[in-house]
């Protein structure tokens, strides 16, 4: 009985819903004219259907901006773009870049490179042993001045049996002209055995491409003698303090100097590795060989003088500066 009561009570819910859902219209329906005029509270003789709504006009001007700026664009793109104000004047920075500024009363600072430095490095400082004779060698560079312009101290030498068999000492002026590179301008001085002899002296320093160190100078004396010399070496880290150091060095004349044992060319050629521990970086003790050869006509006076032209050094040495 109770059931039947609730599906009695369903059926009437349901027939008094179907007259509104079938007066419902789709949204998207359009309404005749009728039914427009049969909805209360509008005027439709005030609105304007032809014009498009605020939002569509302003979307229209838009894209018609956006055309013309194209456009625009476009034809500018076929002139030279300039600078914005125009180029700036001669004088619109100062060469120090002060601006006409400065310090006042307080005393301007002196900068890095306006300060002084020293330097000394002896290169090798080495005991020779060669077909049974025995010798010390020496190579130092020494420095003082500023990043830009230093005066610079070249000498090396050998000494046998206590005596000073050939050295050659430079007092250059280095100015540097890149990075890594100085160019130098002095004199040379080459004592010992022979009589001496003063060079001028022009060459440049400095770490090529790939880490290799060169020095090459060239020479001019009196009496027509010229002379050309050539260092490189590198420095291949096997550990932070083990280091392998391969060295060349080539000496050419321009003519013969019989008084001081040298012929025109290719003189003296020396290839050499050493090996080297630095203890401190300040100082390294090594050890190395090197096969050094004489040529042209300086061979031919050391084979008069009885001396070989050429022979294995083996070498124990100390690398220090300061």
């Amino acid at each position: 009985m109770m059931n039947n009561r609730i599906m009695l009570f369903a059926i009437t819910v349901l027939a008094l819903s179907l007259p509104s859902v079938w007066a419902q219209k789709p949204a998207n329906q359009v309404l005749t004219a009728s039914e427009k005029e049969s909805m209360p509270g509008m005027d439709h003789s005030k609105m304007n259907h032809g014009a498009r709504s605020d939002s569509a006009q302003k979307s229209g001007q838009d894209s018609q901006n956006m055309k013309k700026g194209d456009a625009t664009e476009s034809g500018s793109m076929s002139k030279p773009m300039s600078m914005q104000g125009g180029a700036a004047p001669a004088d619109a920075r100062s060469p120090d870049y002060s601006d006409g500024y400065d310090f006042g009363a307080i005393a301007r600072p002196v900068f890095a490179d306006e300060h002084n430095f020293a330097s000394l490095l002896v290169e090798r400082l080495e005991y020779v042993s060669s077909n049974g004779n025995t010798s010390t060698t020496y190579d130092l560079q020494a420095w003082f001045g500023r990043d830009y312009d230093r005066a610079v101290l070249k000498a090396e030498g050998e000494i046998e049996s206590g005596k000073l068999q050939d050295a050659s000492t430079e007092l250059l002026w280095g100015h540097a002209v890149a990075t890594y590179w100085d160019t130098q301008l002095g004199v040379r001085y080459d004592s010992g055995e022979g009589p001496n002899r003063t060079w001028l002296a022009f060459g440049v320093q400095g770490l090529a491409p790939y880490w290799f160190e060169v020095d090459a100078t060239a020479y001019i004396s009196e009496n027509g003698r010229s002379a050309l010399s050539l260092e490189a070496e590198y420095e291949l880290l096997l550990t932070q303090k083990l280091i392998l150091q391969p060295r060349i060095e080539m000496d050419w004349y321009g003519k013969d100097d019989i008084g001081r044992g040298l012929g025109s060319g290719l003189s003296a050629a020396a290839i050499g590795i050493r090996l080297r521990y630095e203890i401190r970086r300040e100082i390294a003790p090594y050890v190395g060989v090197e096969w050094a050869r004489l040529y042209g006509g300086t061979k031919v006076l050391a084979q008069a003088a009885g001396t070989d032209p050429s022979g294995t050094r083996f070498i124990a040495g100390l690398r220090f500066w300061f």
